[in-house]
Order: C-alpha cells, then structure tokens, then sequence
C-alpha cells in the first residue's frame, strides 16, 4: 500500500491465466497487499458490452478485485460509473501470486455472481469446469476449486461479502 498519498498509487498488472495461456492482462491500481490479500482496482478492461442477461459489463465500470494467497478464489466488487454497485463476480482460481508488477491468477473455469442486493446468487460455468479435465488430471485442485464455489455460495446467501472487504 502506497503510505505517501504524495506519490503515485502502485500499479500493477493483472494476468488471468486459463489452461495455460494468457486469457486476459490489464493495468489496475494496487490498494493493499498485506501479505496475505492483494485489493486492486481497474476499469472494466473488456472490449466494449458484454451482456452475461443478469448483469452487463460495459466501458465506466469499475471493478475493486480482492486476492488472496491462501484462497482458491478472487472477489471482484462490481460498480457502474456512476459508483452504483451492480454486485460481486468471483472466479474461482489458484491462489494468486504477485511478482513484481504482475499479479498472477490461473482461472479454473468455476464462476459466481451475487447482485448487489443479494437476491440472485447463480453458479456460472460448471458445464466448462466440467470439460476442463481438472478432476481428472489434478484431482485435488479440483476438490478445492469445488469447495471453494460452495464457500462463495455460502458467503454470498448470506450476505458476507461485505465482510471480505474488511
């Protein structure tokens, strides 16, 4: 964490990895990495709209993205331009690494969405979990990226996201 506010926040770049290559890289500020938790933040770094029907993700968007070194997964609080908040999507992945200017994260296909006012949780993607082969060739990654979701769901039902912020 910058402990100066007359210096420039850190910056970072985030690496999304998917089956081995490189899904997506983008810039993103670094509010905090305290050993354990990395908390950044980066505008939405996709190309134009996308309409996933029970959020769309567009140019304006702002997303704080929580980390952690010891969790099989990353919270990304989600908020128009305006700084309404739109709700949380979480990949599940391995837990991040941060070397330098990058922070790395392997997505392992299992996604959730909570709306901001917590009344739809969906699971998103369990279809391509399932192709992906990971219980097959990495079984126990597979069991925590299981667990994971289902902890996620849990925190998501009742209302403990916020919590995560802390």
């Amino acid at each position: 964490m910058n402990e100066n506010p007359a210096e420039p926040p850190a910056q970072v770049e985030v690496v999304l990895v998917k089956a081995g290559r490189t899904k997506i890289r983008y810039p993103a500020v670094l509010l905090r990495d305290d050993g354990n938790r990395i908390v950044v933040r980066a505008p939405w770094a996709g190309d134009g709209v996308r309409d996933f029907g029970f959020v769309r993700f567009e140019p304006g968007d702002v997303f704080t993205e929580y980390y952690w070194r010891d969790r099989w997964y990353a919270v990304k609080e989600v908020r128009d331009g305006r700084g309404a908040l739109k709700g949380w999507y979480c990949d599940i992945t391995r837990p991040a690494a941060r070397s330098g200017g990058e922070l790395v994260v392997e997505d392992l296909d299992l996604d959730l969405w909570r709306s901001a006012d917590g009344a739809t949780v969906l699971r998103l993607d369990e279809d391509e979990f399932a192709a992906s082969g990971l219980a097959r060739t990495d079984p126990a990654a597979a069991a925590a990226a299981v667990q994971a979701l289902d902890t996620l769901e849990l925190l998501a039902r009742e209302g403990g996201f916020e919590a995560l912020r802390a």
